[in-house]
């Protein structure tokens, strides 16, 4: 066997990642070498096809075995194919024979001078016609478990300086192997964890509603409108409206509509953050860059890399601290604290607000160039109150929603409760609403939805005021004969009794004794 192309076969046995490319390479490899009839490996794996192994009555246990992955090989026949994997030796358990044998013991094997009639030889006809005159076998091992066995049959006598560059070639072997089947692995957890977030973020889209608006009113068919026209783009979006009525929705259907898809969209409350903590919670730290930094810290934008960042109430950010989230929107550069490298980051910025940005401007609370960096493109959520077609198929999918969550049928939404959301102003808006129907489901216990919202909204249970006409007045005399006609009128029907029960006092509402002292003034007579 010539040794001279081992160390051309290892590096191309380190280069490859696939399990099948590597042992391709080692069987091939020694194949190449001068007199070699047949290399073969065999890895460890789970027993199976127990009922056609030819060695099961040997075996002791048929719960691993070693498997033929890999076999190449020169016969003297032209027509002898030495790459199948199917032959009567595709398996060996483990202990049996020589090759069963290398692999439970580890240890090495090397057969020179072989006649051809040991009684060891499975198959002596093959021997003696291919000339076969070395066995020689090493077990692959790495990080001290067995992994497979690695054999030759050779033509050629092999001496021990043969031998010691196949142990060398059967370590760099095992670890290509190992590192290859750890390639393989991460790439399956990649492509798993790729299936598992489409499938959470499917089911998150379900959960929340996040797949597509509910709702046809000309205020919705306008934000989709506004969503289809800038989501293919990278423009910074400022999504404006008041609490409940579906910024962030808004936000993740940008996102999920746009280049930026299968990245990370990373949201962060800016209201949230403290100031102390506002920029290492934006930008990242250094560990020990100040008290409590017990290690490095990538920041909001650096999670958001290739991304898209989500500033979640972007108008409570401090004063103060605006500028240098200005200088990040318009470098695009960020600096960890506690460290002088600067990392270039390519991140989307989407903003939303409650407040009228305009206002604070103008109040001095809000810088007027961050203002303008964020308002690229302004989209405008309208209130619920405001676009009252879209209440009863809102309220319908949430009934659908939180009964499919409860696991539960959803229960009747009759028109007249249909009637009473409709009649809400819903402050909360689309938030407040989805927790109503929520609450009602809950409540339900399989009969129809009832819901208490309090006295119907008076901008819609009662109709515009009129005009005030001029209030109506009277004179003092008028006045007078007004009361000394009610006081009469009262005498009369109380039989002229002042105190006690049905008395004139009580007729009118008033103690006795102001009542005596009424009549004596106004001179009514009994």
């Amino acid at each position: 066997m010539d040794a001279a192309s081992f160390p051309e076969v290892m590096v191309s046995m380190a280069r490859n990642r696939s399990l099948a490319e590597v042992l391709r390479a080692v069987v091939v490899g020694i194949a190449g070498c001068r007199d070699v009839v047949l290399a073969r490996l065999w890895l460890v794996d789970a027993g199976d096809l127990c009922g056609t192994c030819r060695f099961r009555g040997e075996c002791p246990d048929q719960t691993r075995c070693l498997h033929l992955v890999a076999s190449a090989g020169n016969p003297r026949d032209p027509k002898a194919d030495h790459a199948r994997l199917d032959g009567g030796f595709r398996r060996f358990p483990l202990g049996v024979r020589k090759i069963g044998g290398i692999a439970q013991s580890g240890e090495p094997l090397l057969l020179a001078g072989i006649r051809g009639d040991e009684e060891w030889i499975a198959e002596p006809a093959w021997m003696k016609r291919e000339g076969i005159r070395t066995f020689a076998g090493q077990p692959l091992v790495f990080r001290g478990e067995v992994l497979g066995v690695l054999a030759i049959f050779d033509k050629g006598v092999l001496g021990k300086g043969d031998f010691d560059w196949l142990r060398v070639f059967a370590d760099h072997a095992a670890v290509s192997i190992a590192n290859a089947r750890a390639f393989e692995e991460i790439e399956f957890l990649r492509a798993r964890l790729e299936e598992e977030n489409d499938y959470l973020r499917q089911e998150v889209s379900a959960a929340l509603g996040v797949g597509d608006f509910v709702g046809d009113s000309p205020g919705i068919r306008k934000v989709r409108q506004q969503i289809r026209l800038v989501a293919p783009t990278d423009a910074t979006v400022l999504v404006q409206g008041e609490s409940g009525t579906g910024k962030e929705l808004v936000a993740r259907a940008i996102h999920e509509h746009g280049p930026r898809k299968g990245r990370a969209l990373i949201k962060v409350n800016c209201g949230a953050v403290p100031d102390a903590l506002f920029e290492s919670e934006f930008f990242g730290h250094a560990k020990g860059s100040f008290t409590g930094a017990l290690r490095d810290k990538p920041g909001r934008f650096e999670l958001a890399d290739g991304g898209t960042l989500f500033l979640d109430e972007i108008g409570e950010v401090p004063p103060a601290l605006q500028g240098k989230l200005l200088r990040v929107l318009q470098e695009q550069e960020v600096e960890r604290i506690g460290e002088v490298r600067t990392r270039k980051i390519d991140v989307r910025i989407i903003a939303a607000t409650n407040r009228d940005l305009k206002k604070e401007v103008e109040a001095g609370r809000f810088r007027q160039d961050l203002y303008y960096r964020l308002s690229v493109f302004p989209i405008d959520i309208p209130p619920l109150r405001e676009r009252r077609d879209d209440i009863p198929p809102l309220a319908a999918h949430f009934v659908e929603q939180s009964a499919r969550r409860m696991n539960r049928p959803p229960p009747r939404l009759t028109q007249a409760a249909m009637g009473q959301l409709s009649a809400h102003d819903w402050p909360g808006n689309v938030r407040e609403l989805q927790n109503a129907v929520e609450r009602a489901v809950i409540l339900s216990q399989g009969g129809p939805l009832r819901f208490d919202l309090g006295t119907p909204s008076a901008a819609v249970s009662r109709p515009k005021a009129l005009p005030a006409e001029p209030a109506a007045f009277l004179t003092r005399d008028e006045l007078r004969r007004r009361e000394r006609e009610s006081i009469v009128a009262a005498l009369a029907q109380s039989g002229g009794r002042i105190f006690g029960a049905g008395g004139a006092a009580e007729l009118l509402g008033t103690k006795p004794t102001t009542l005596a002292s009424r009549i004596k003034a106004l001179r009514v007579g009994r």
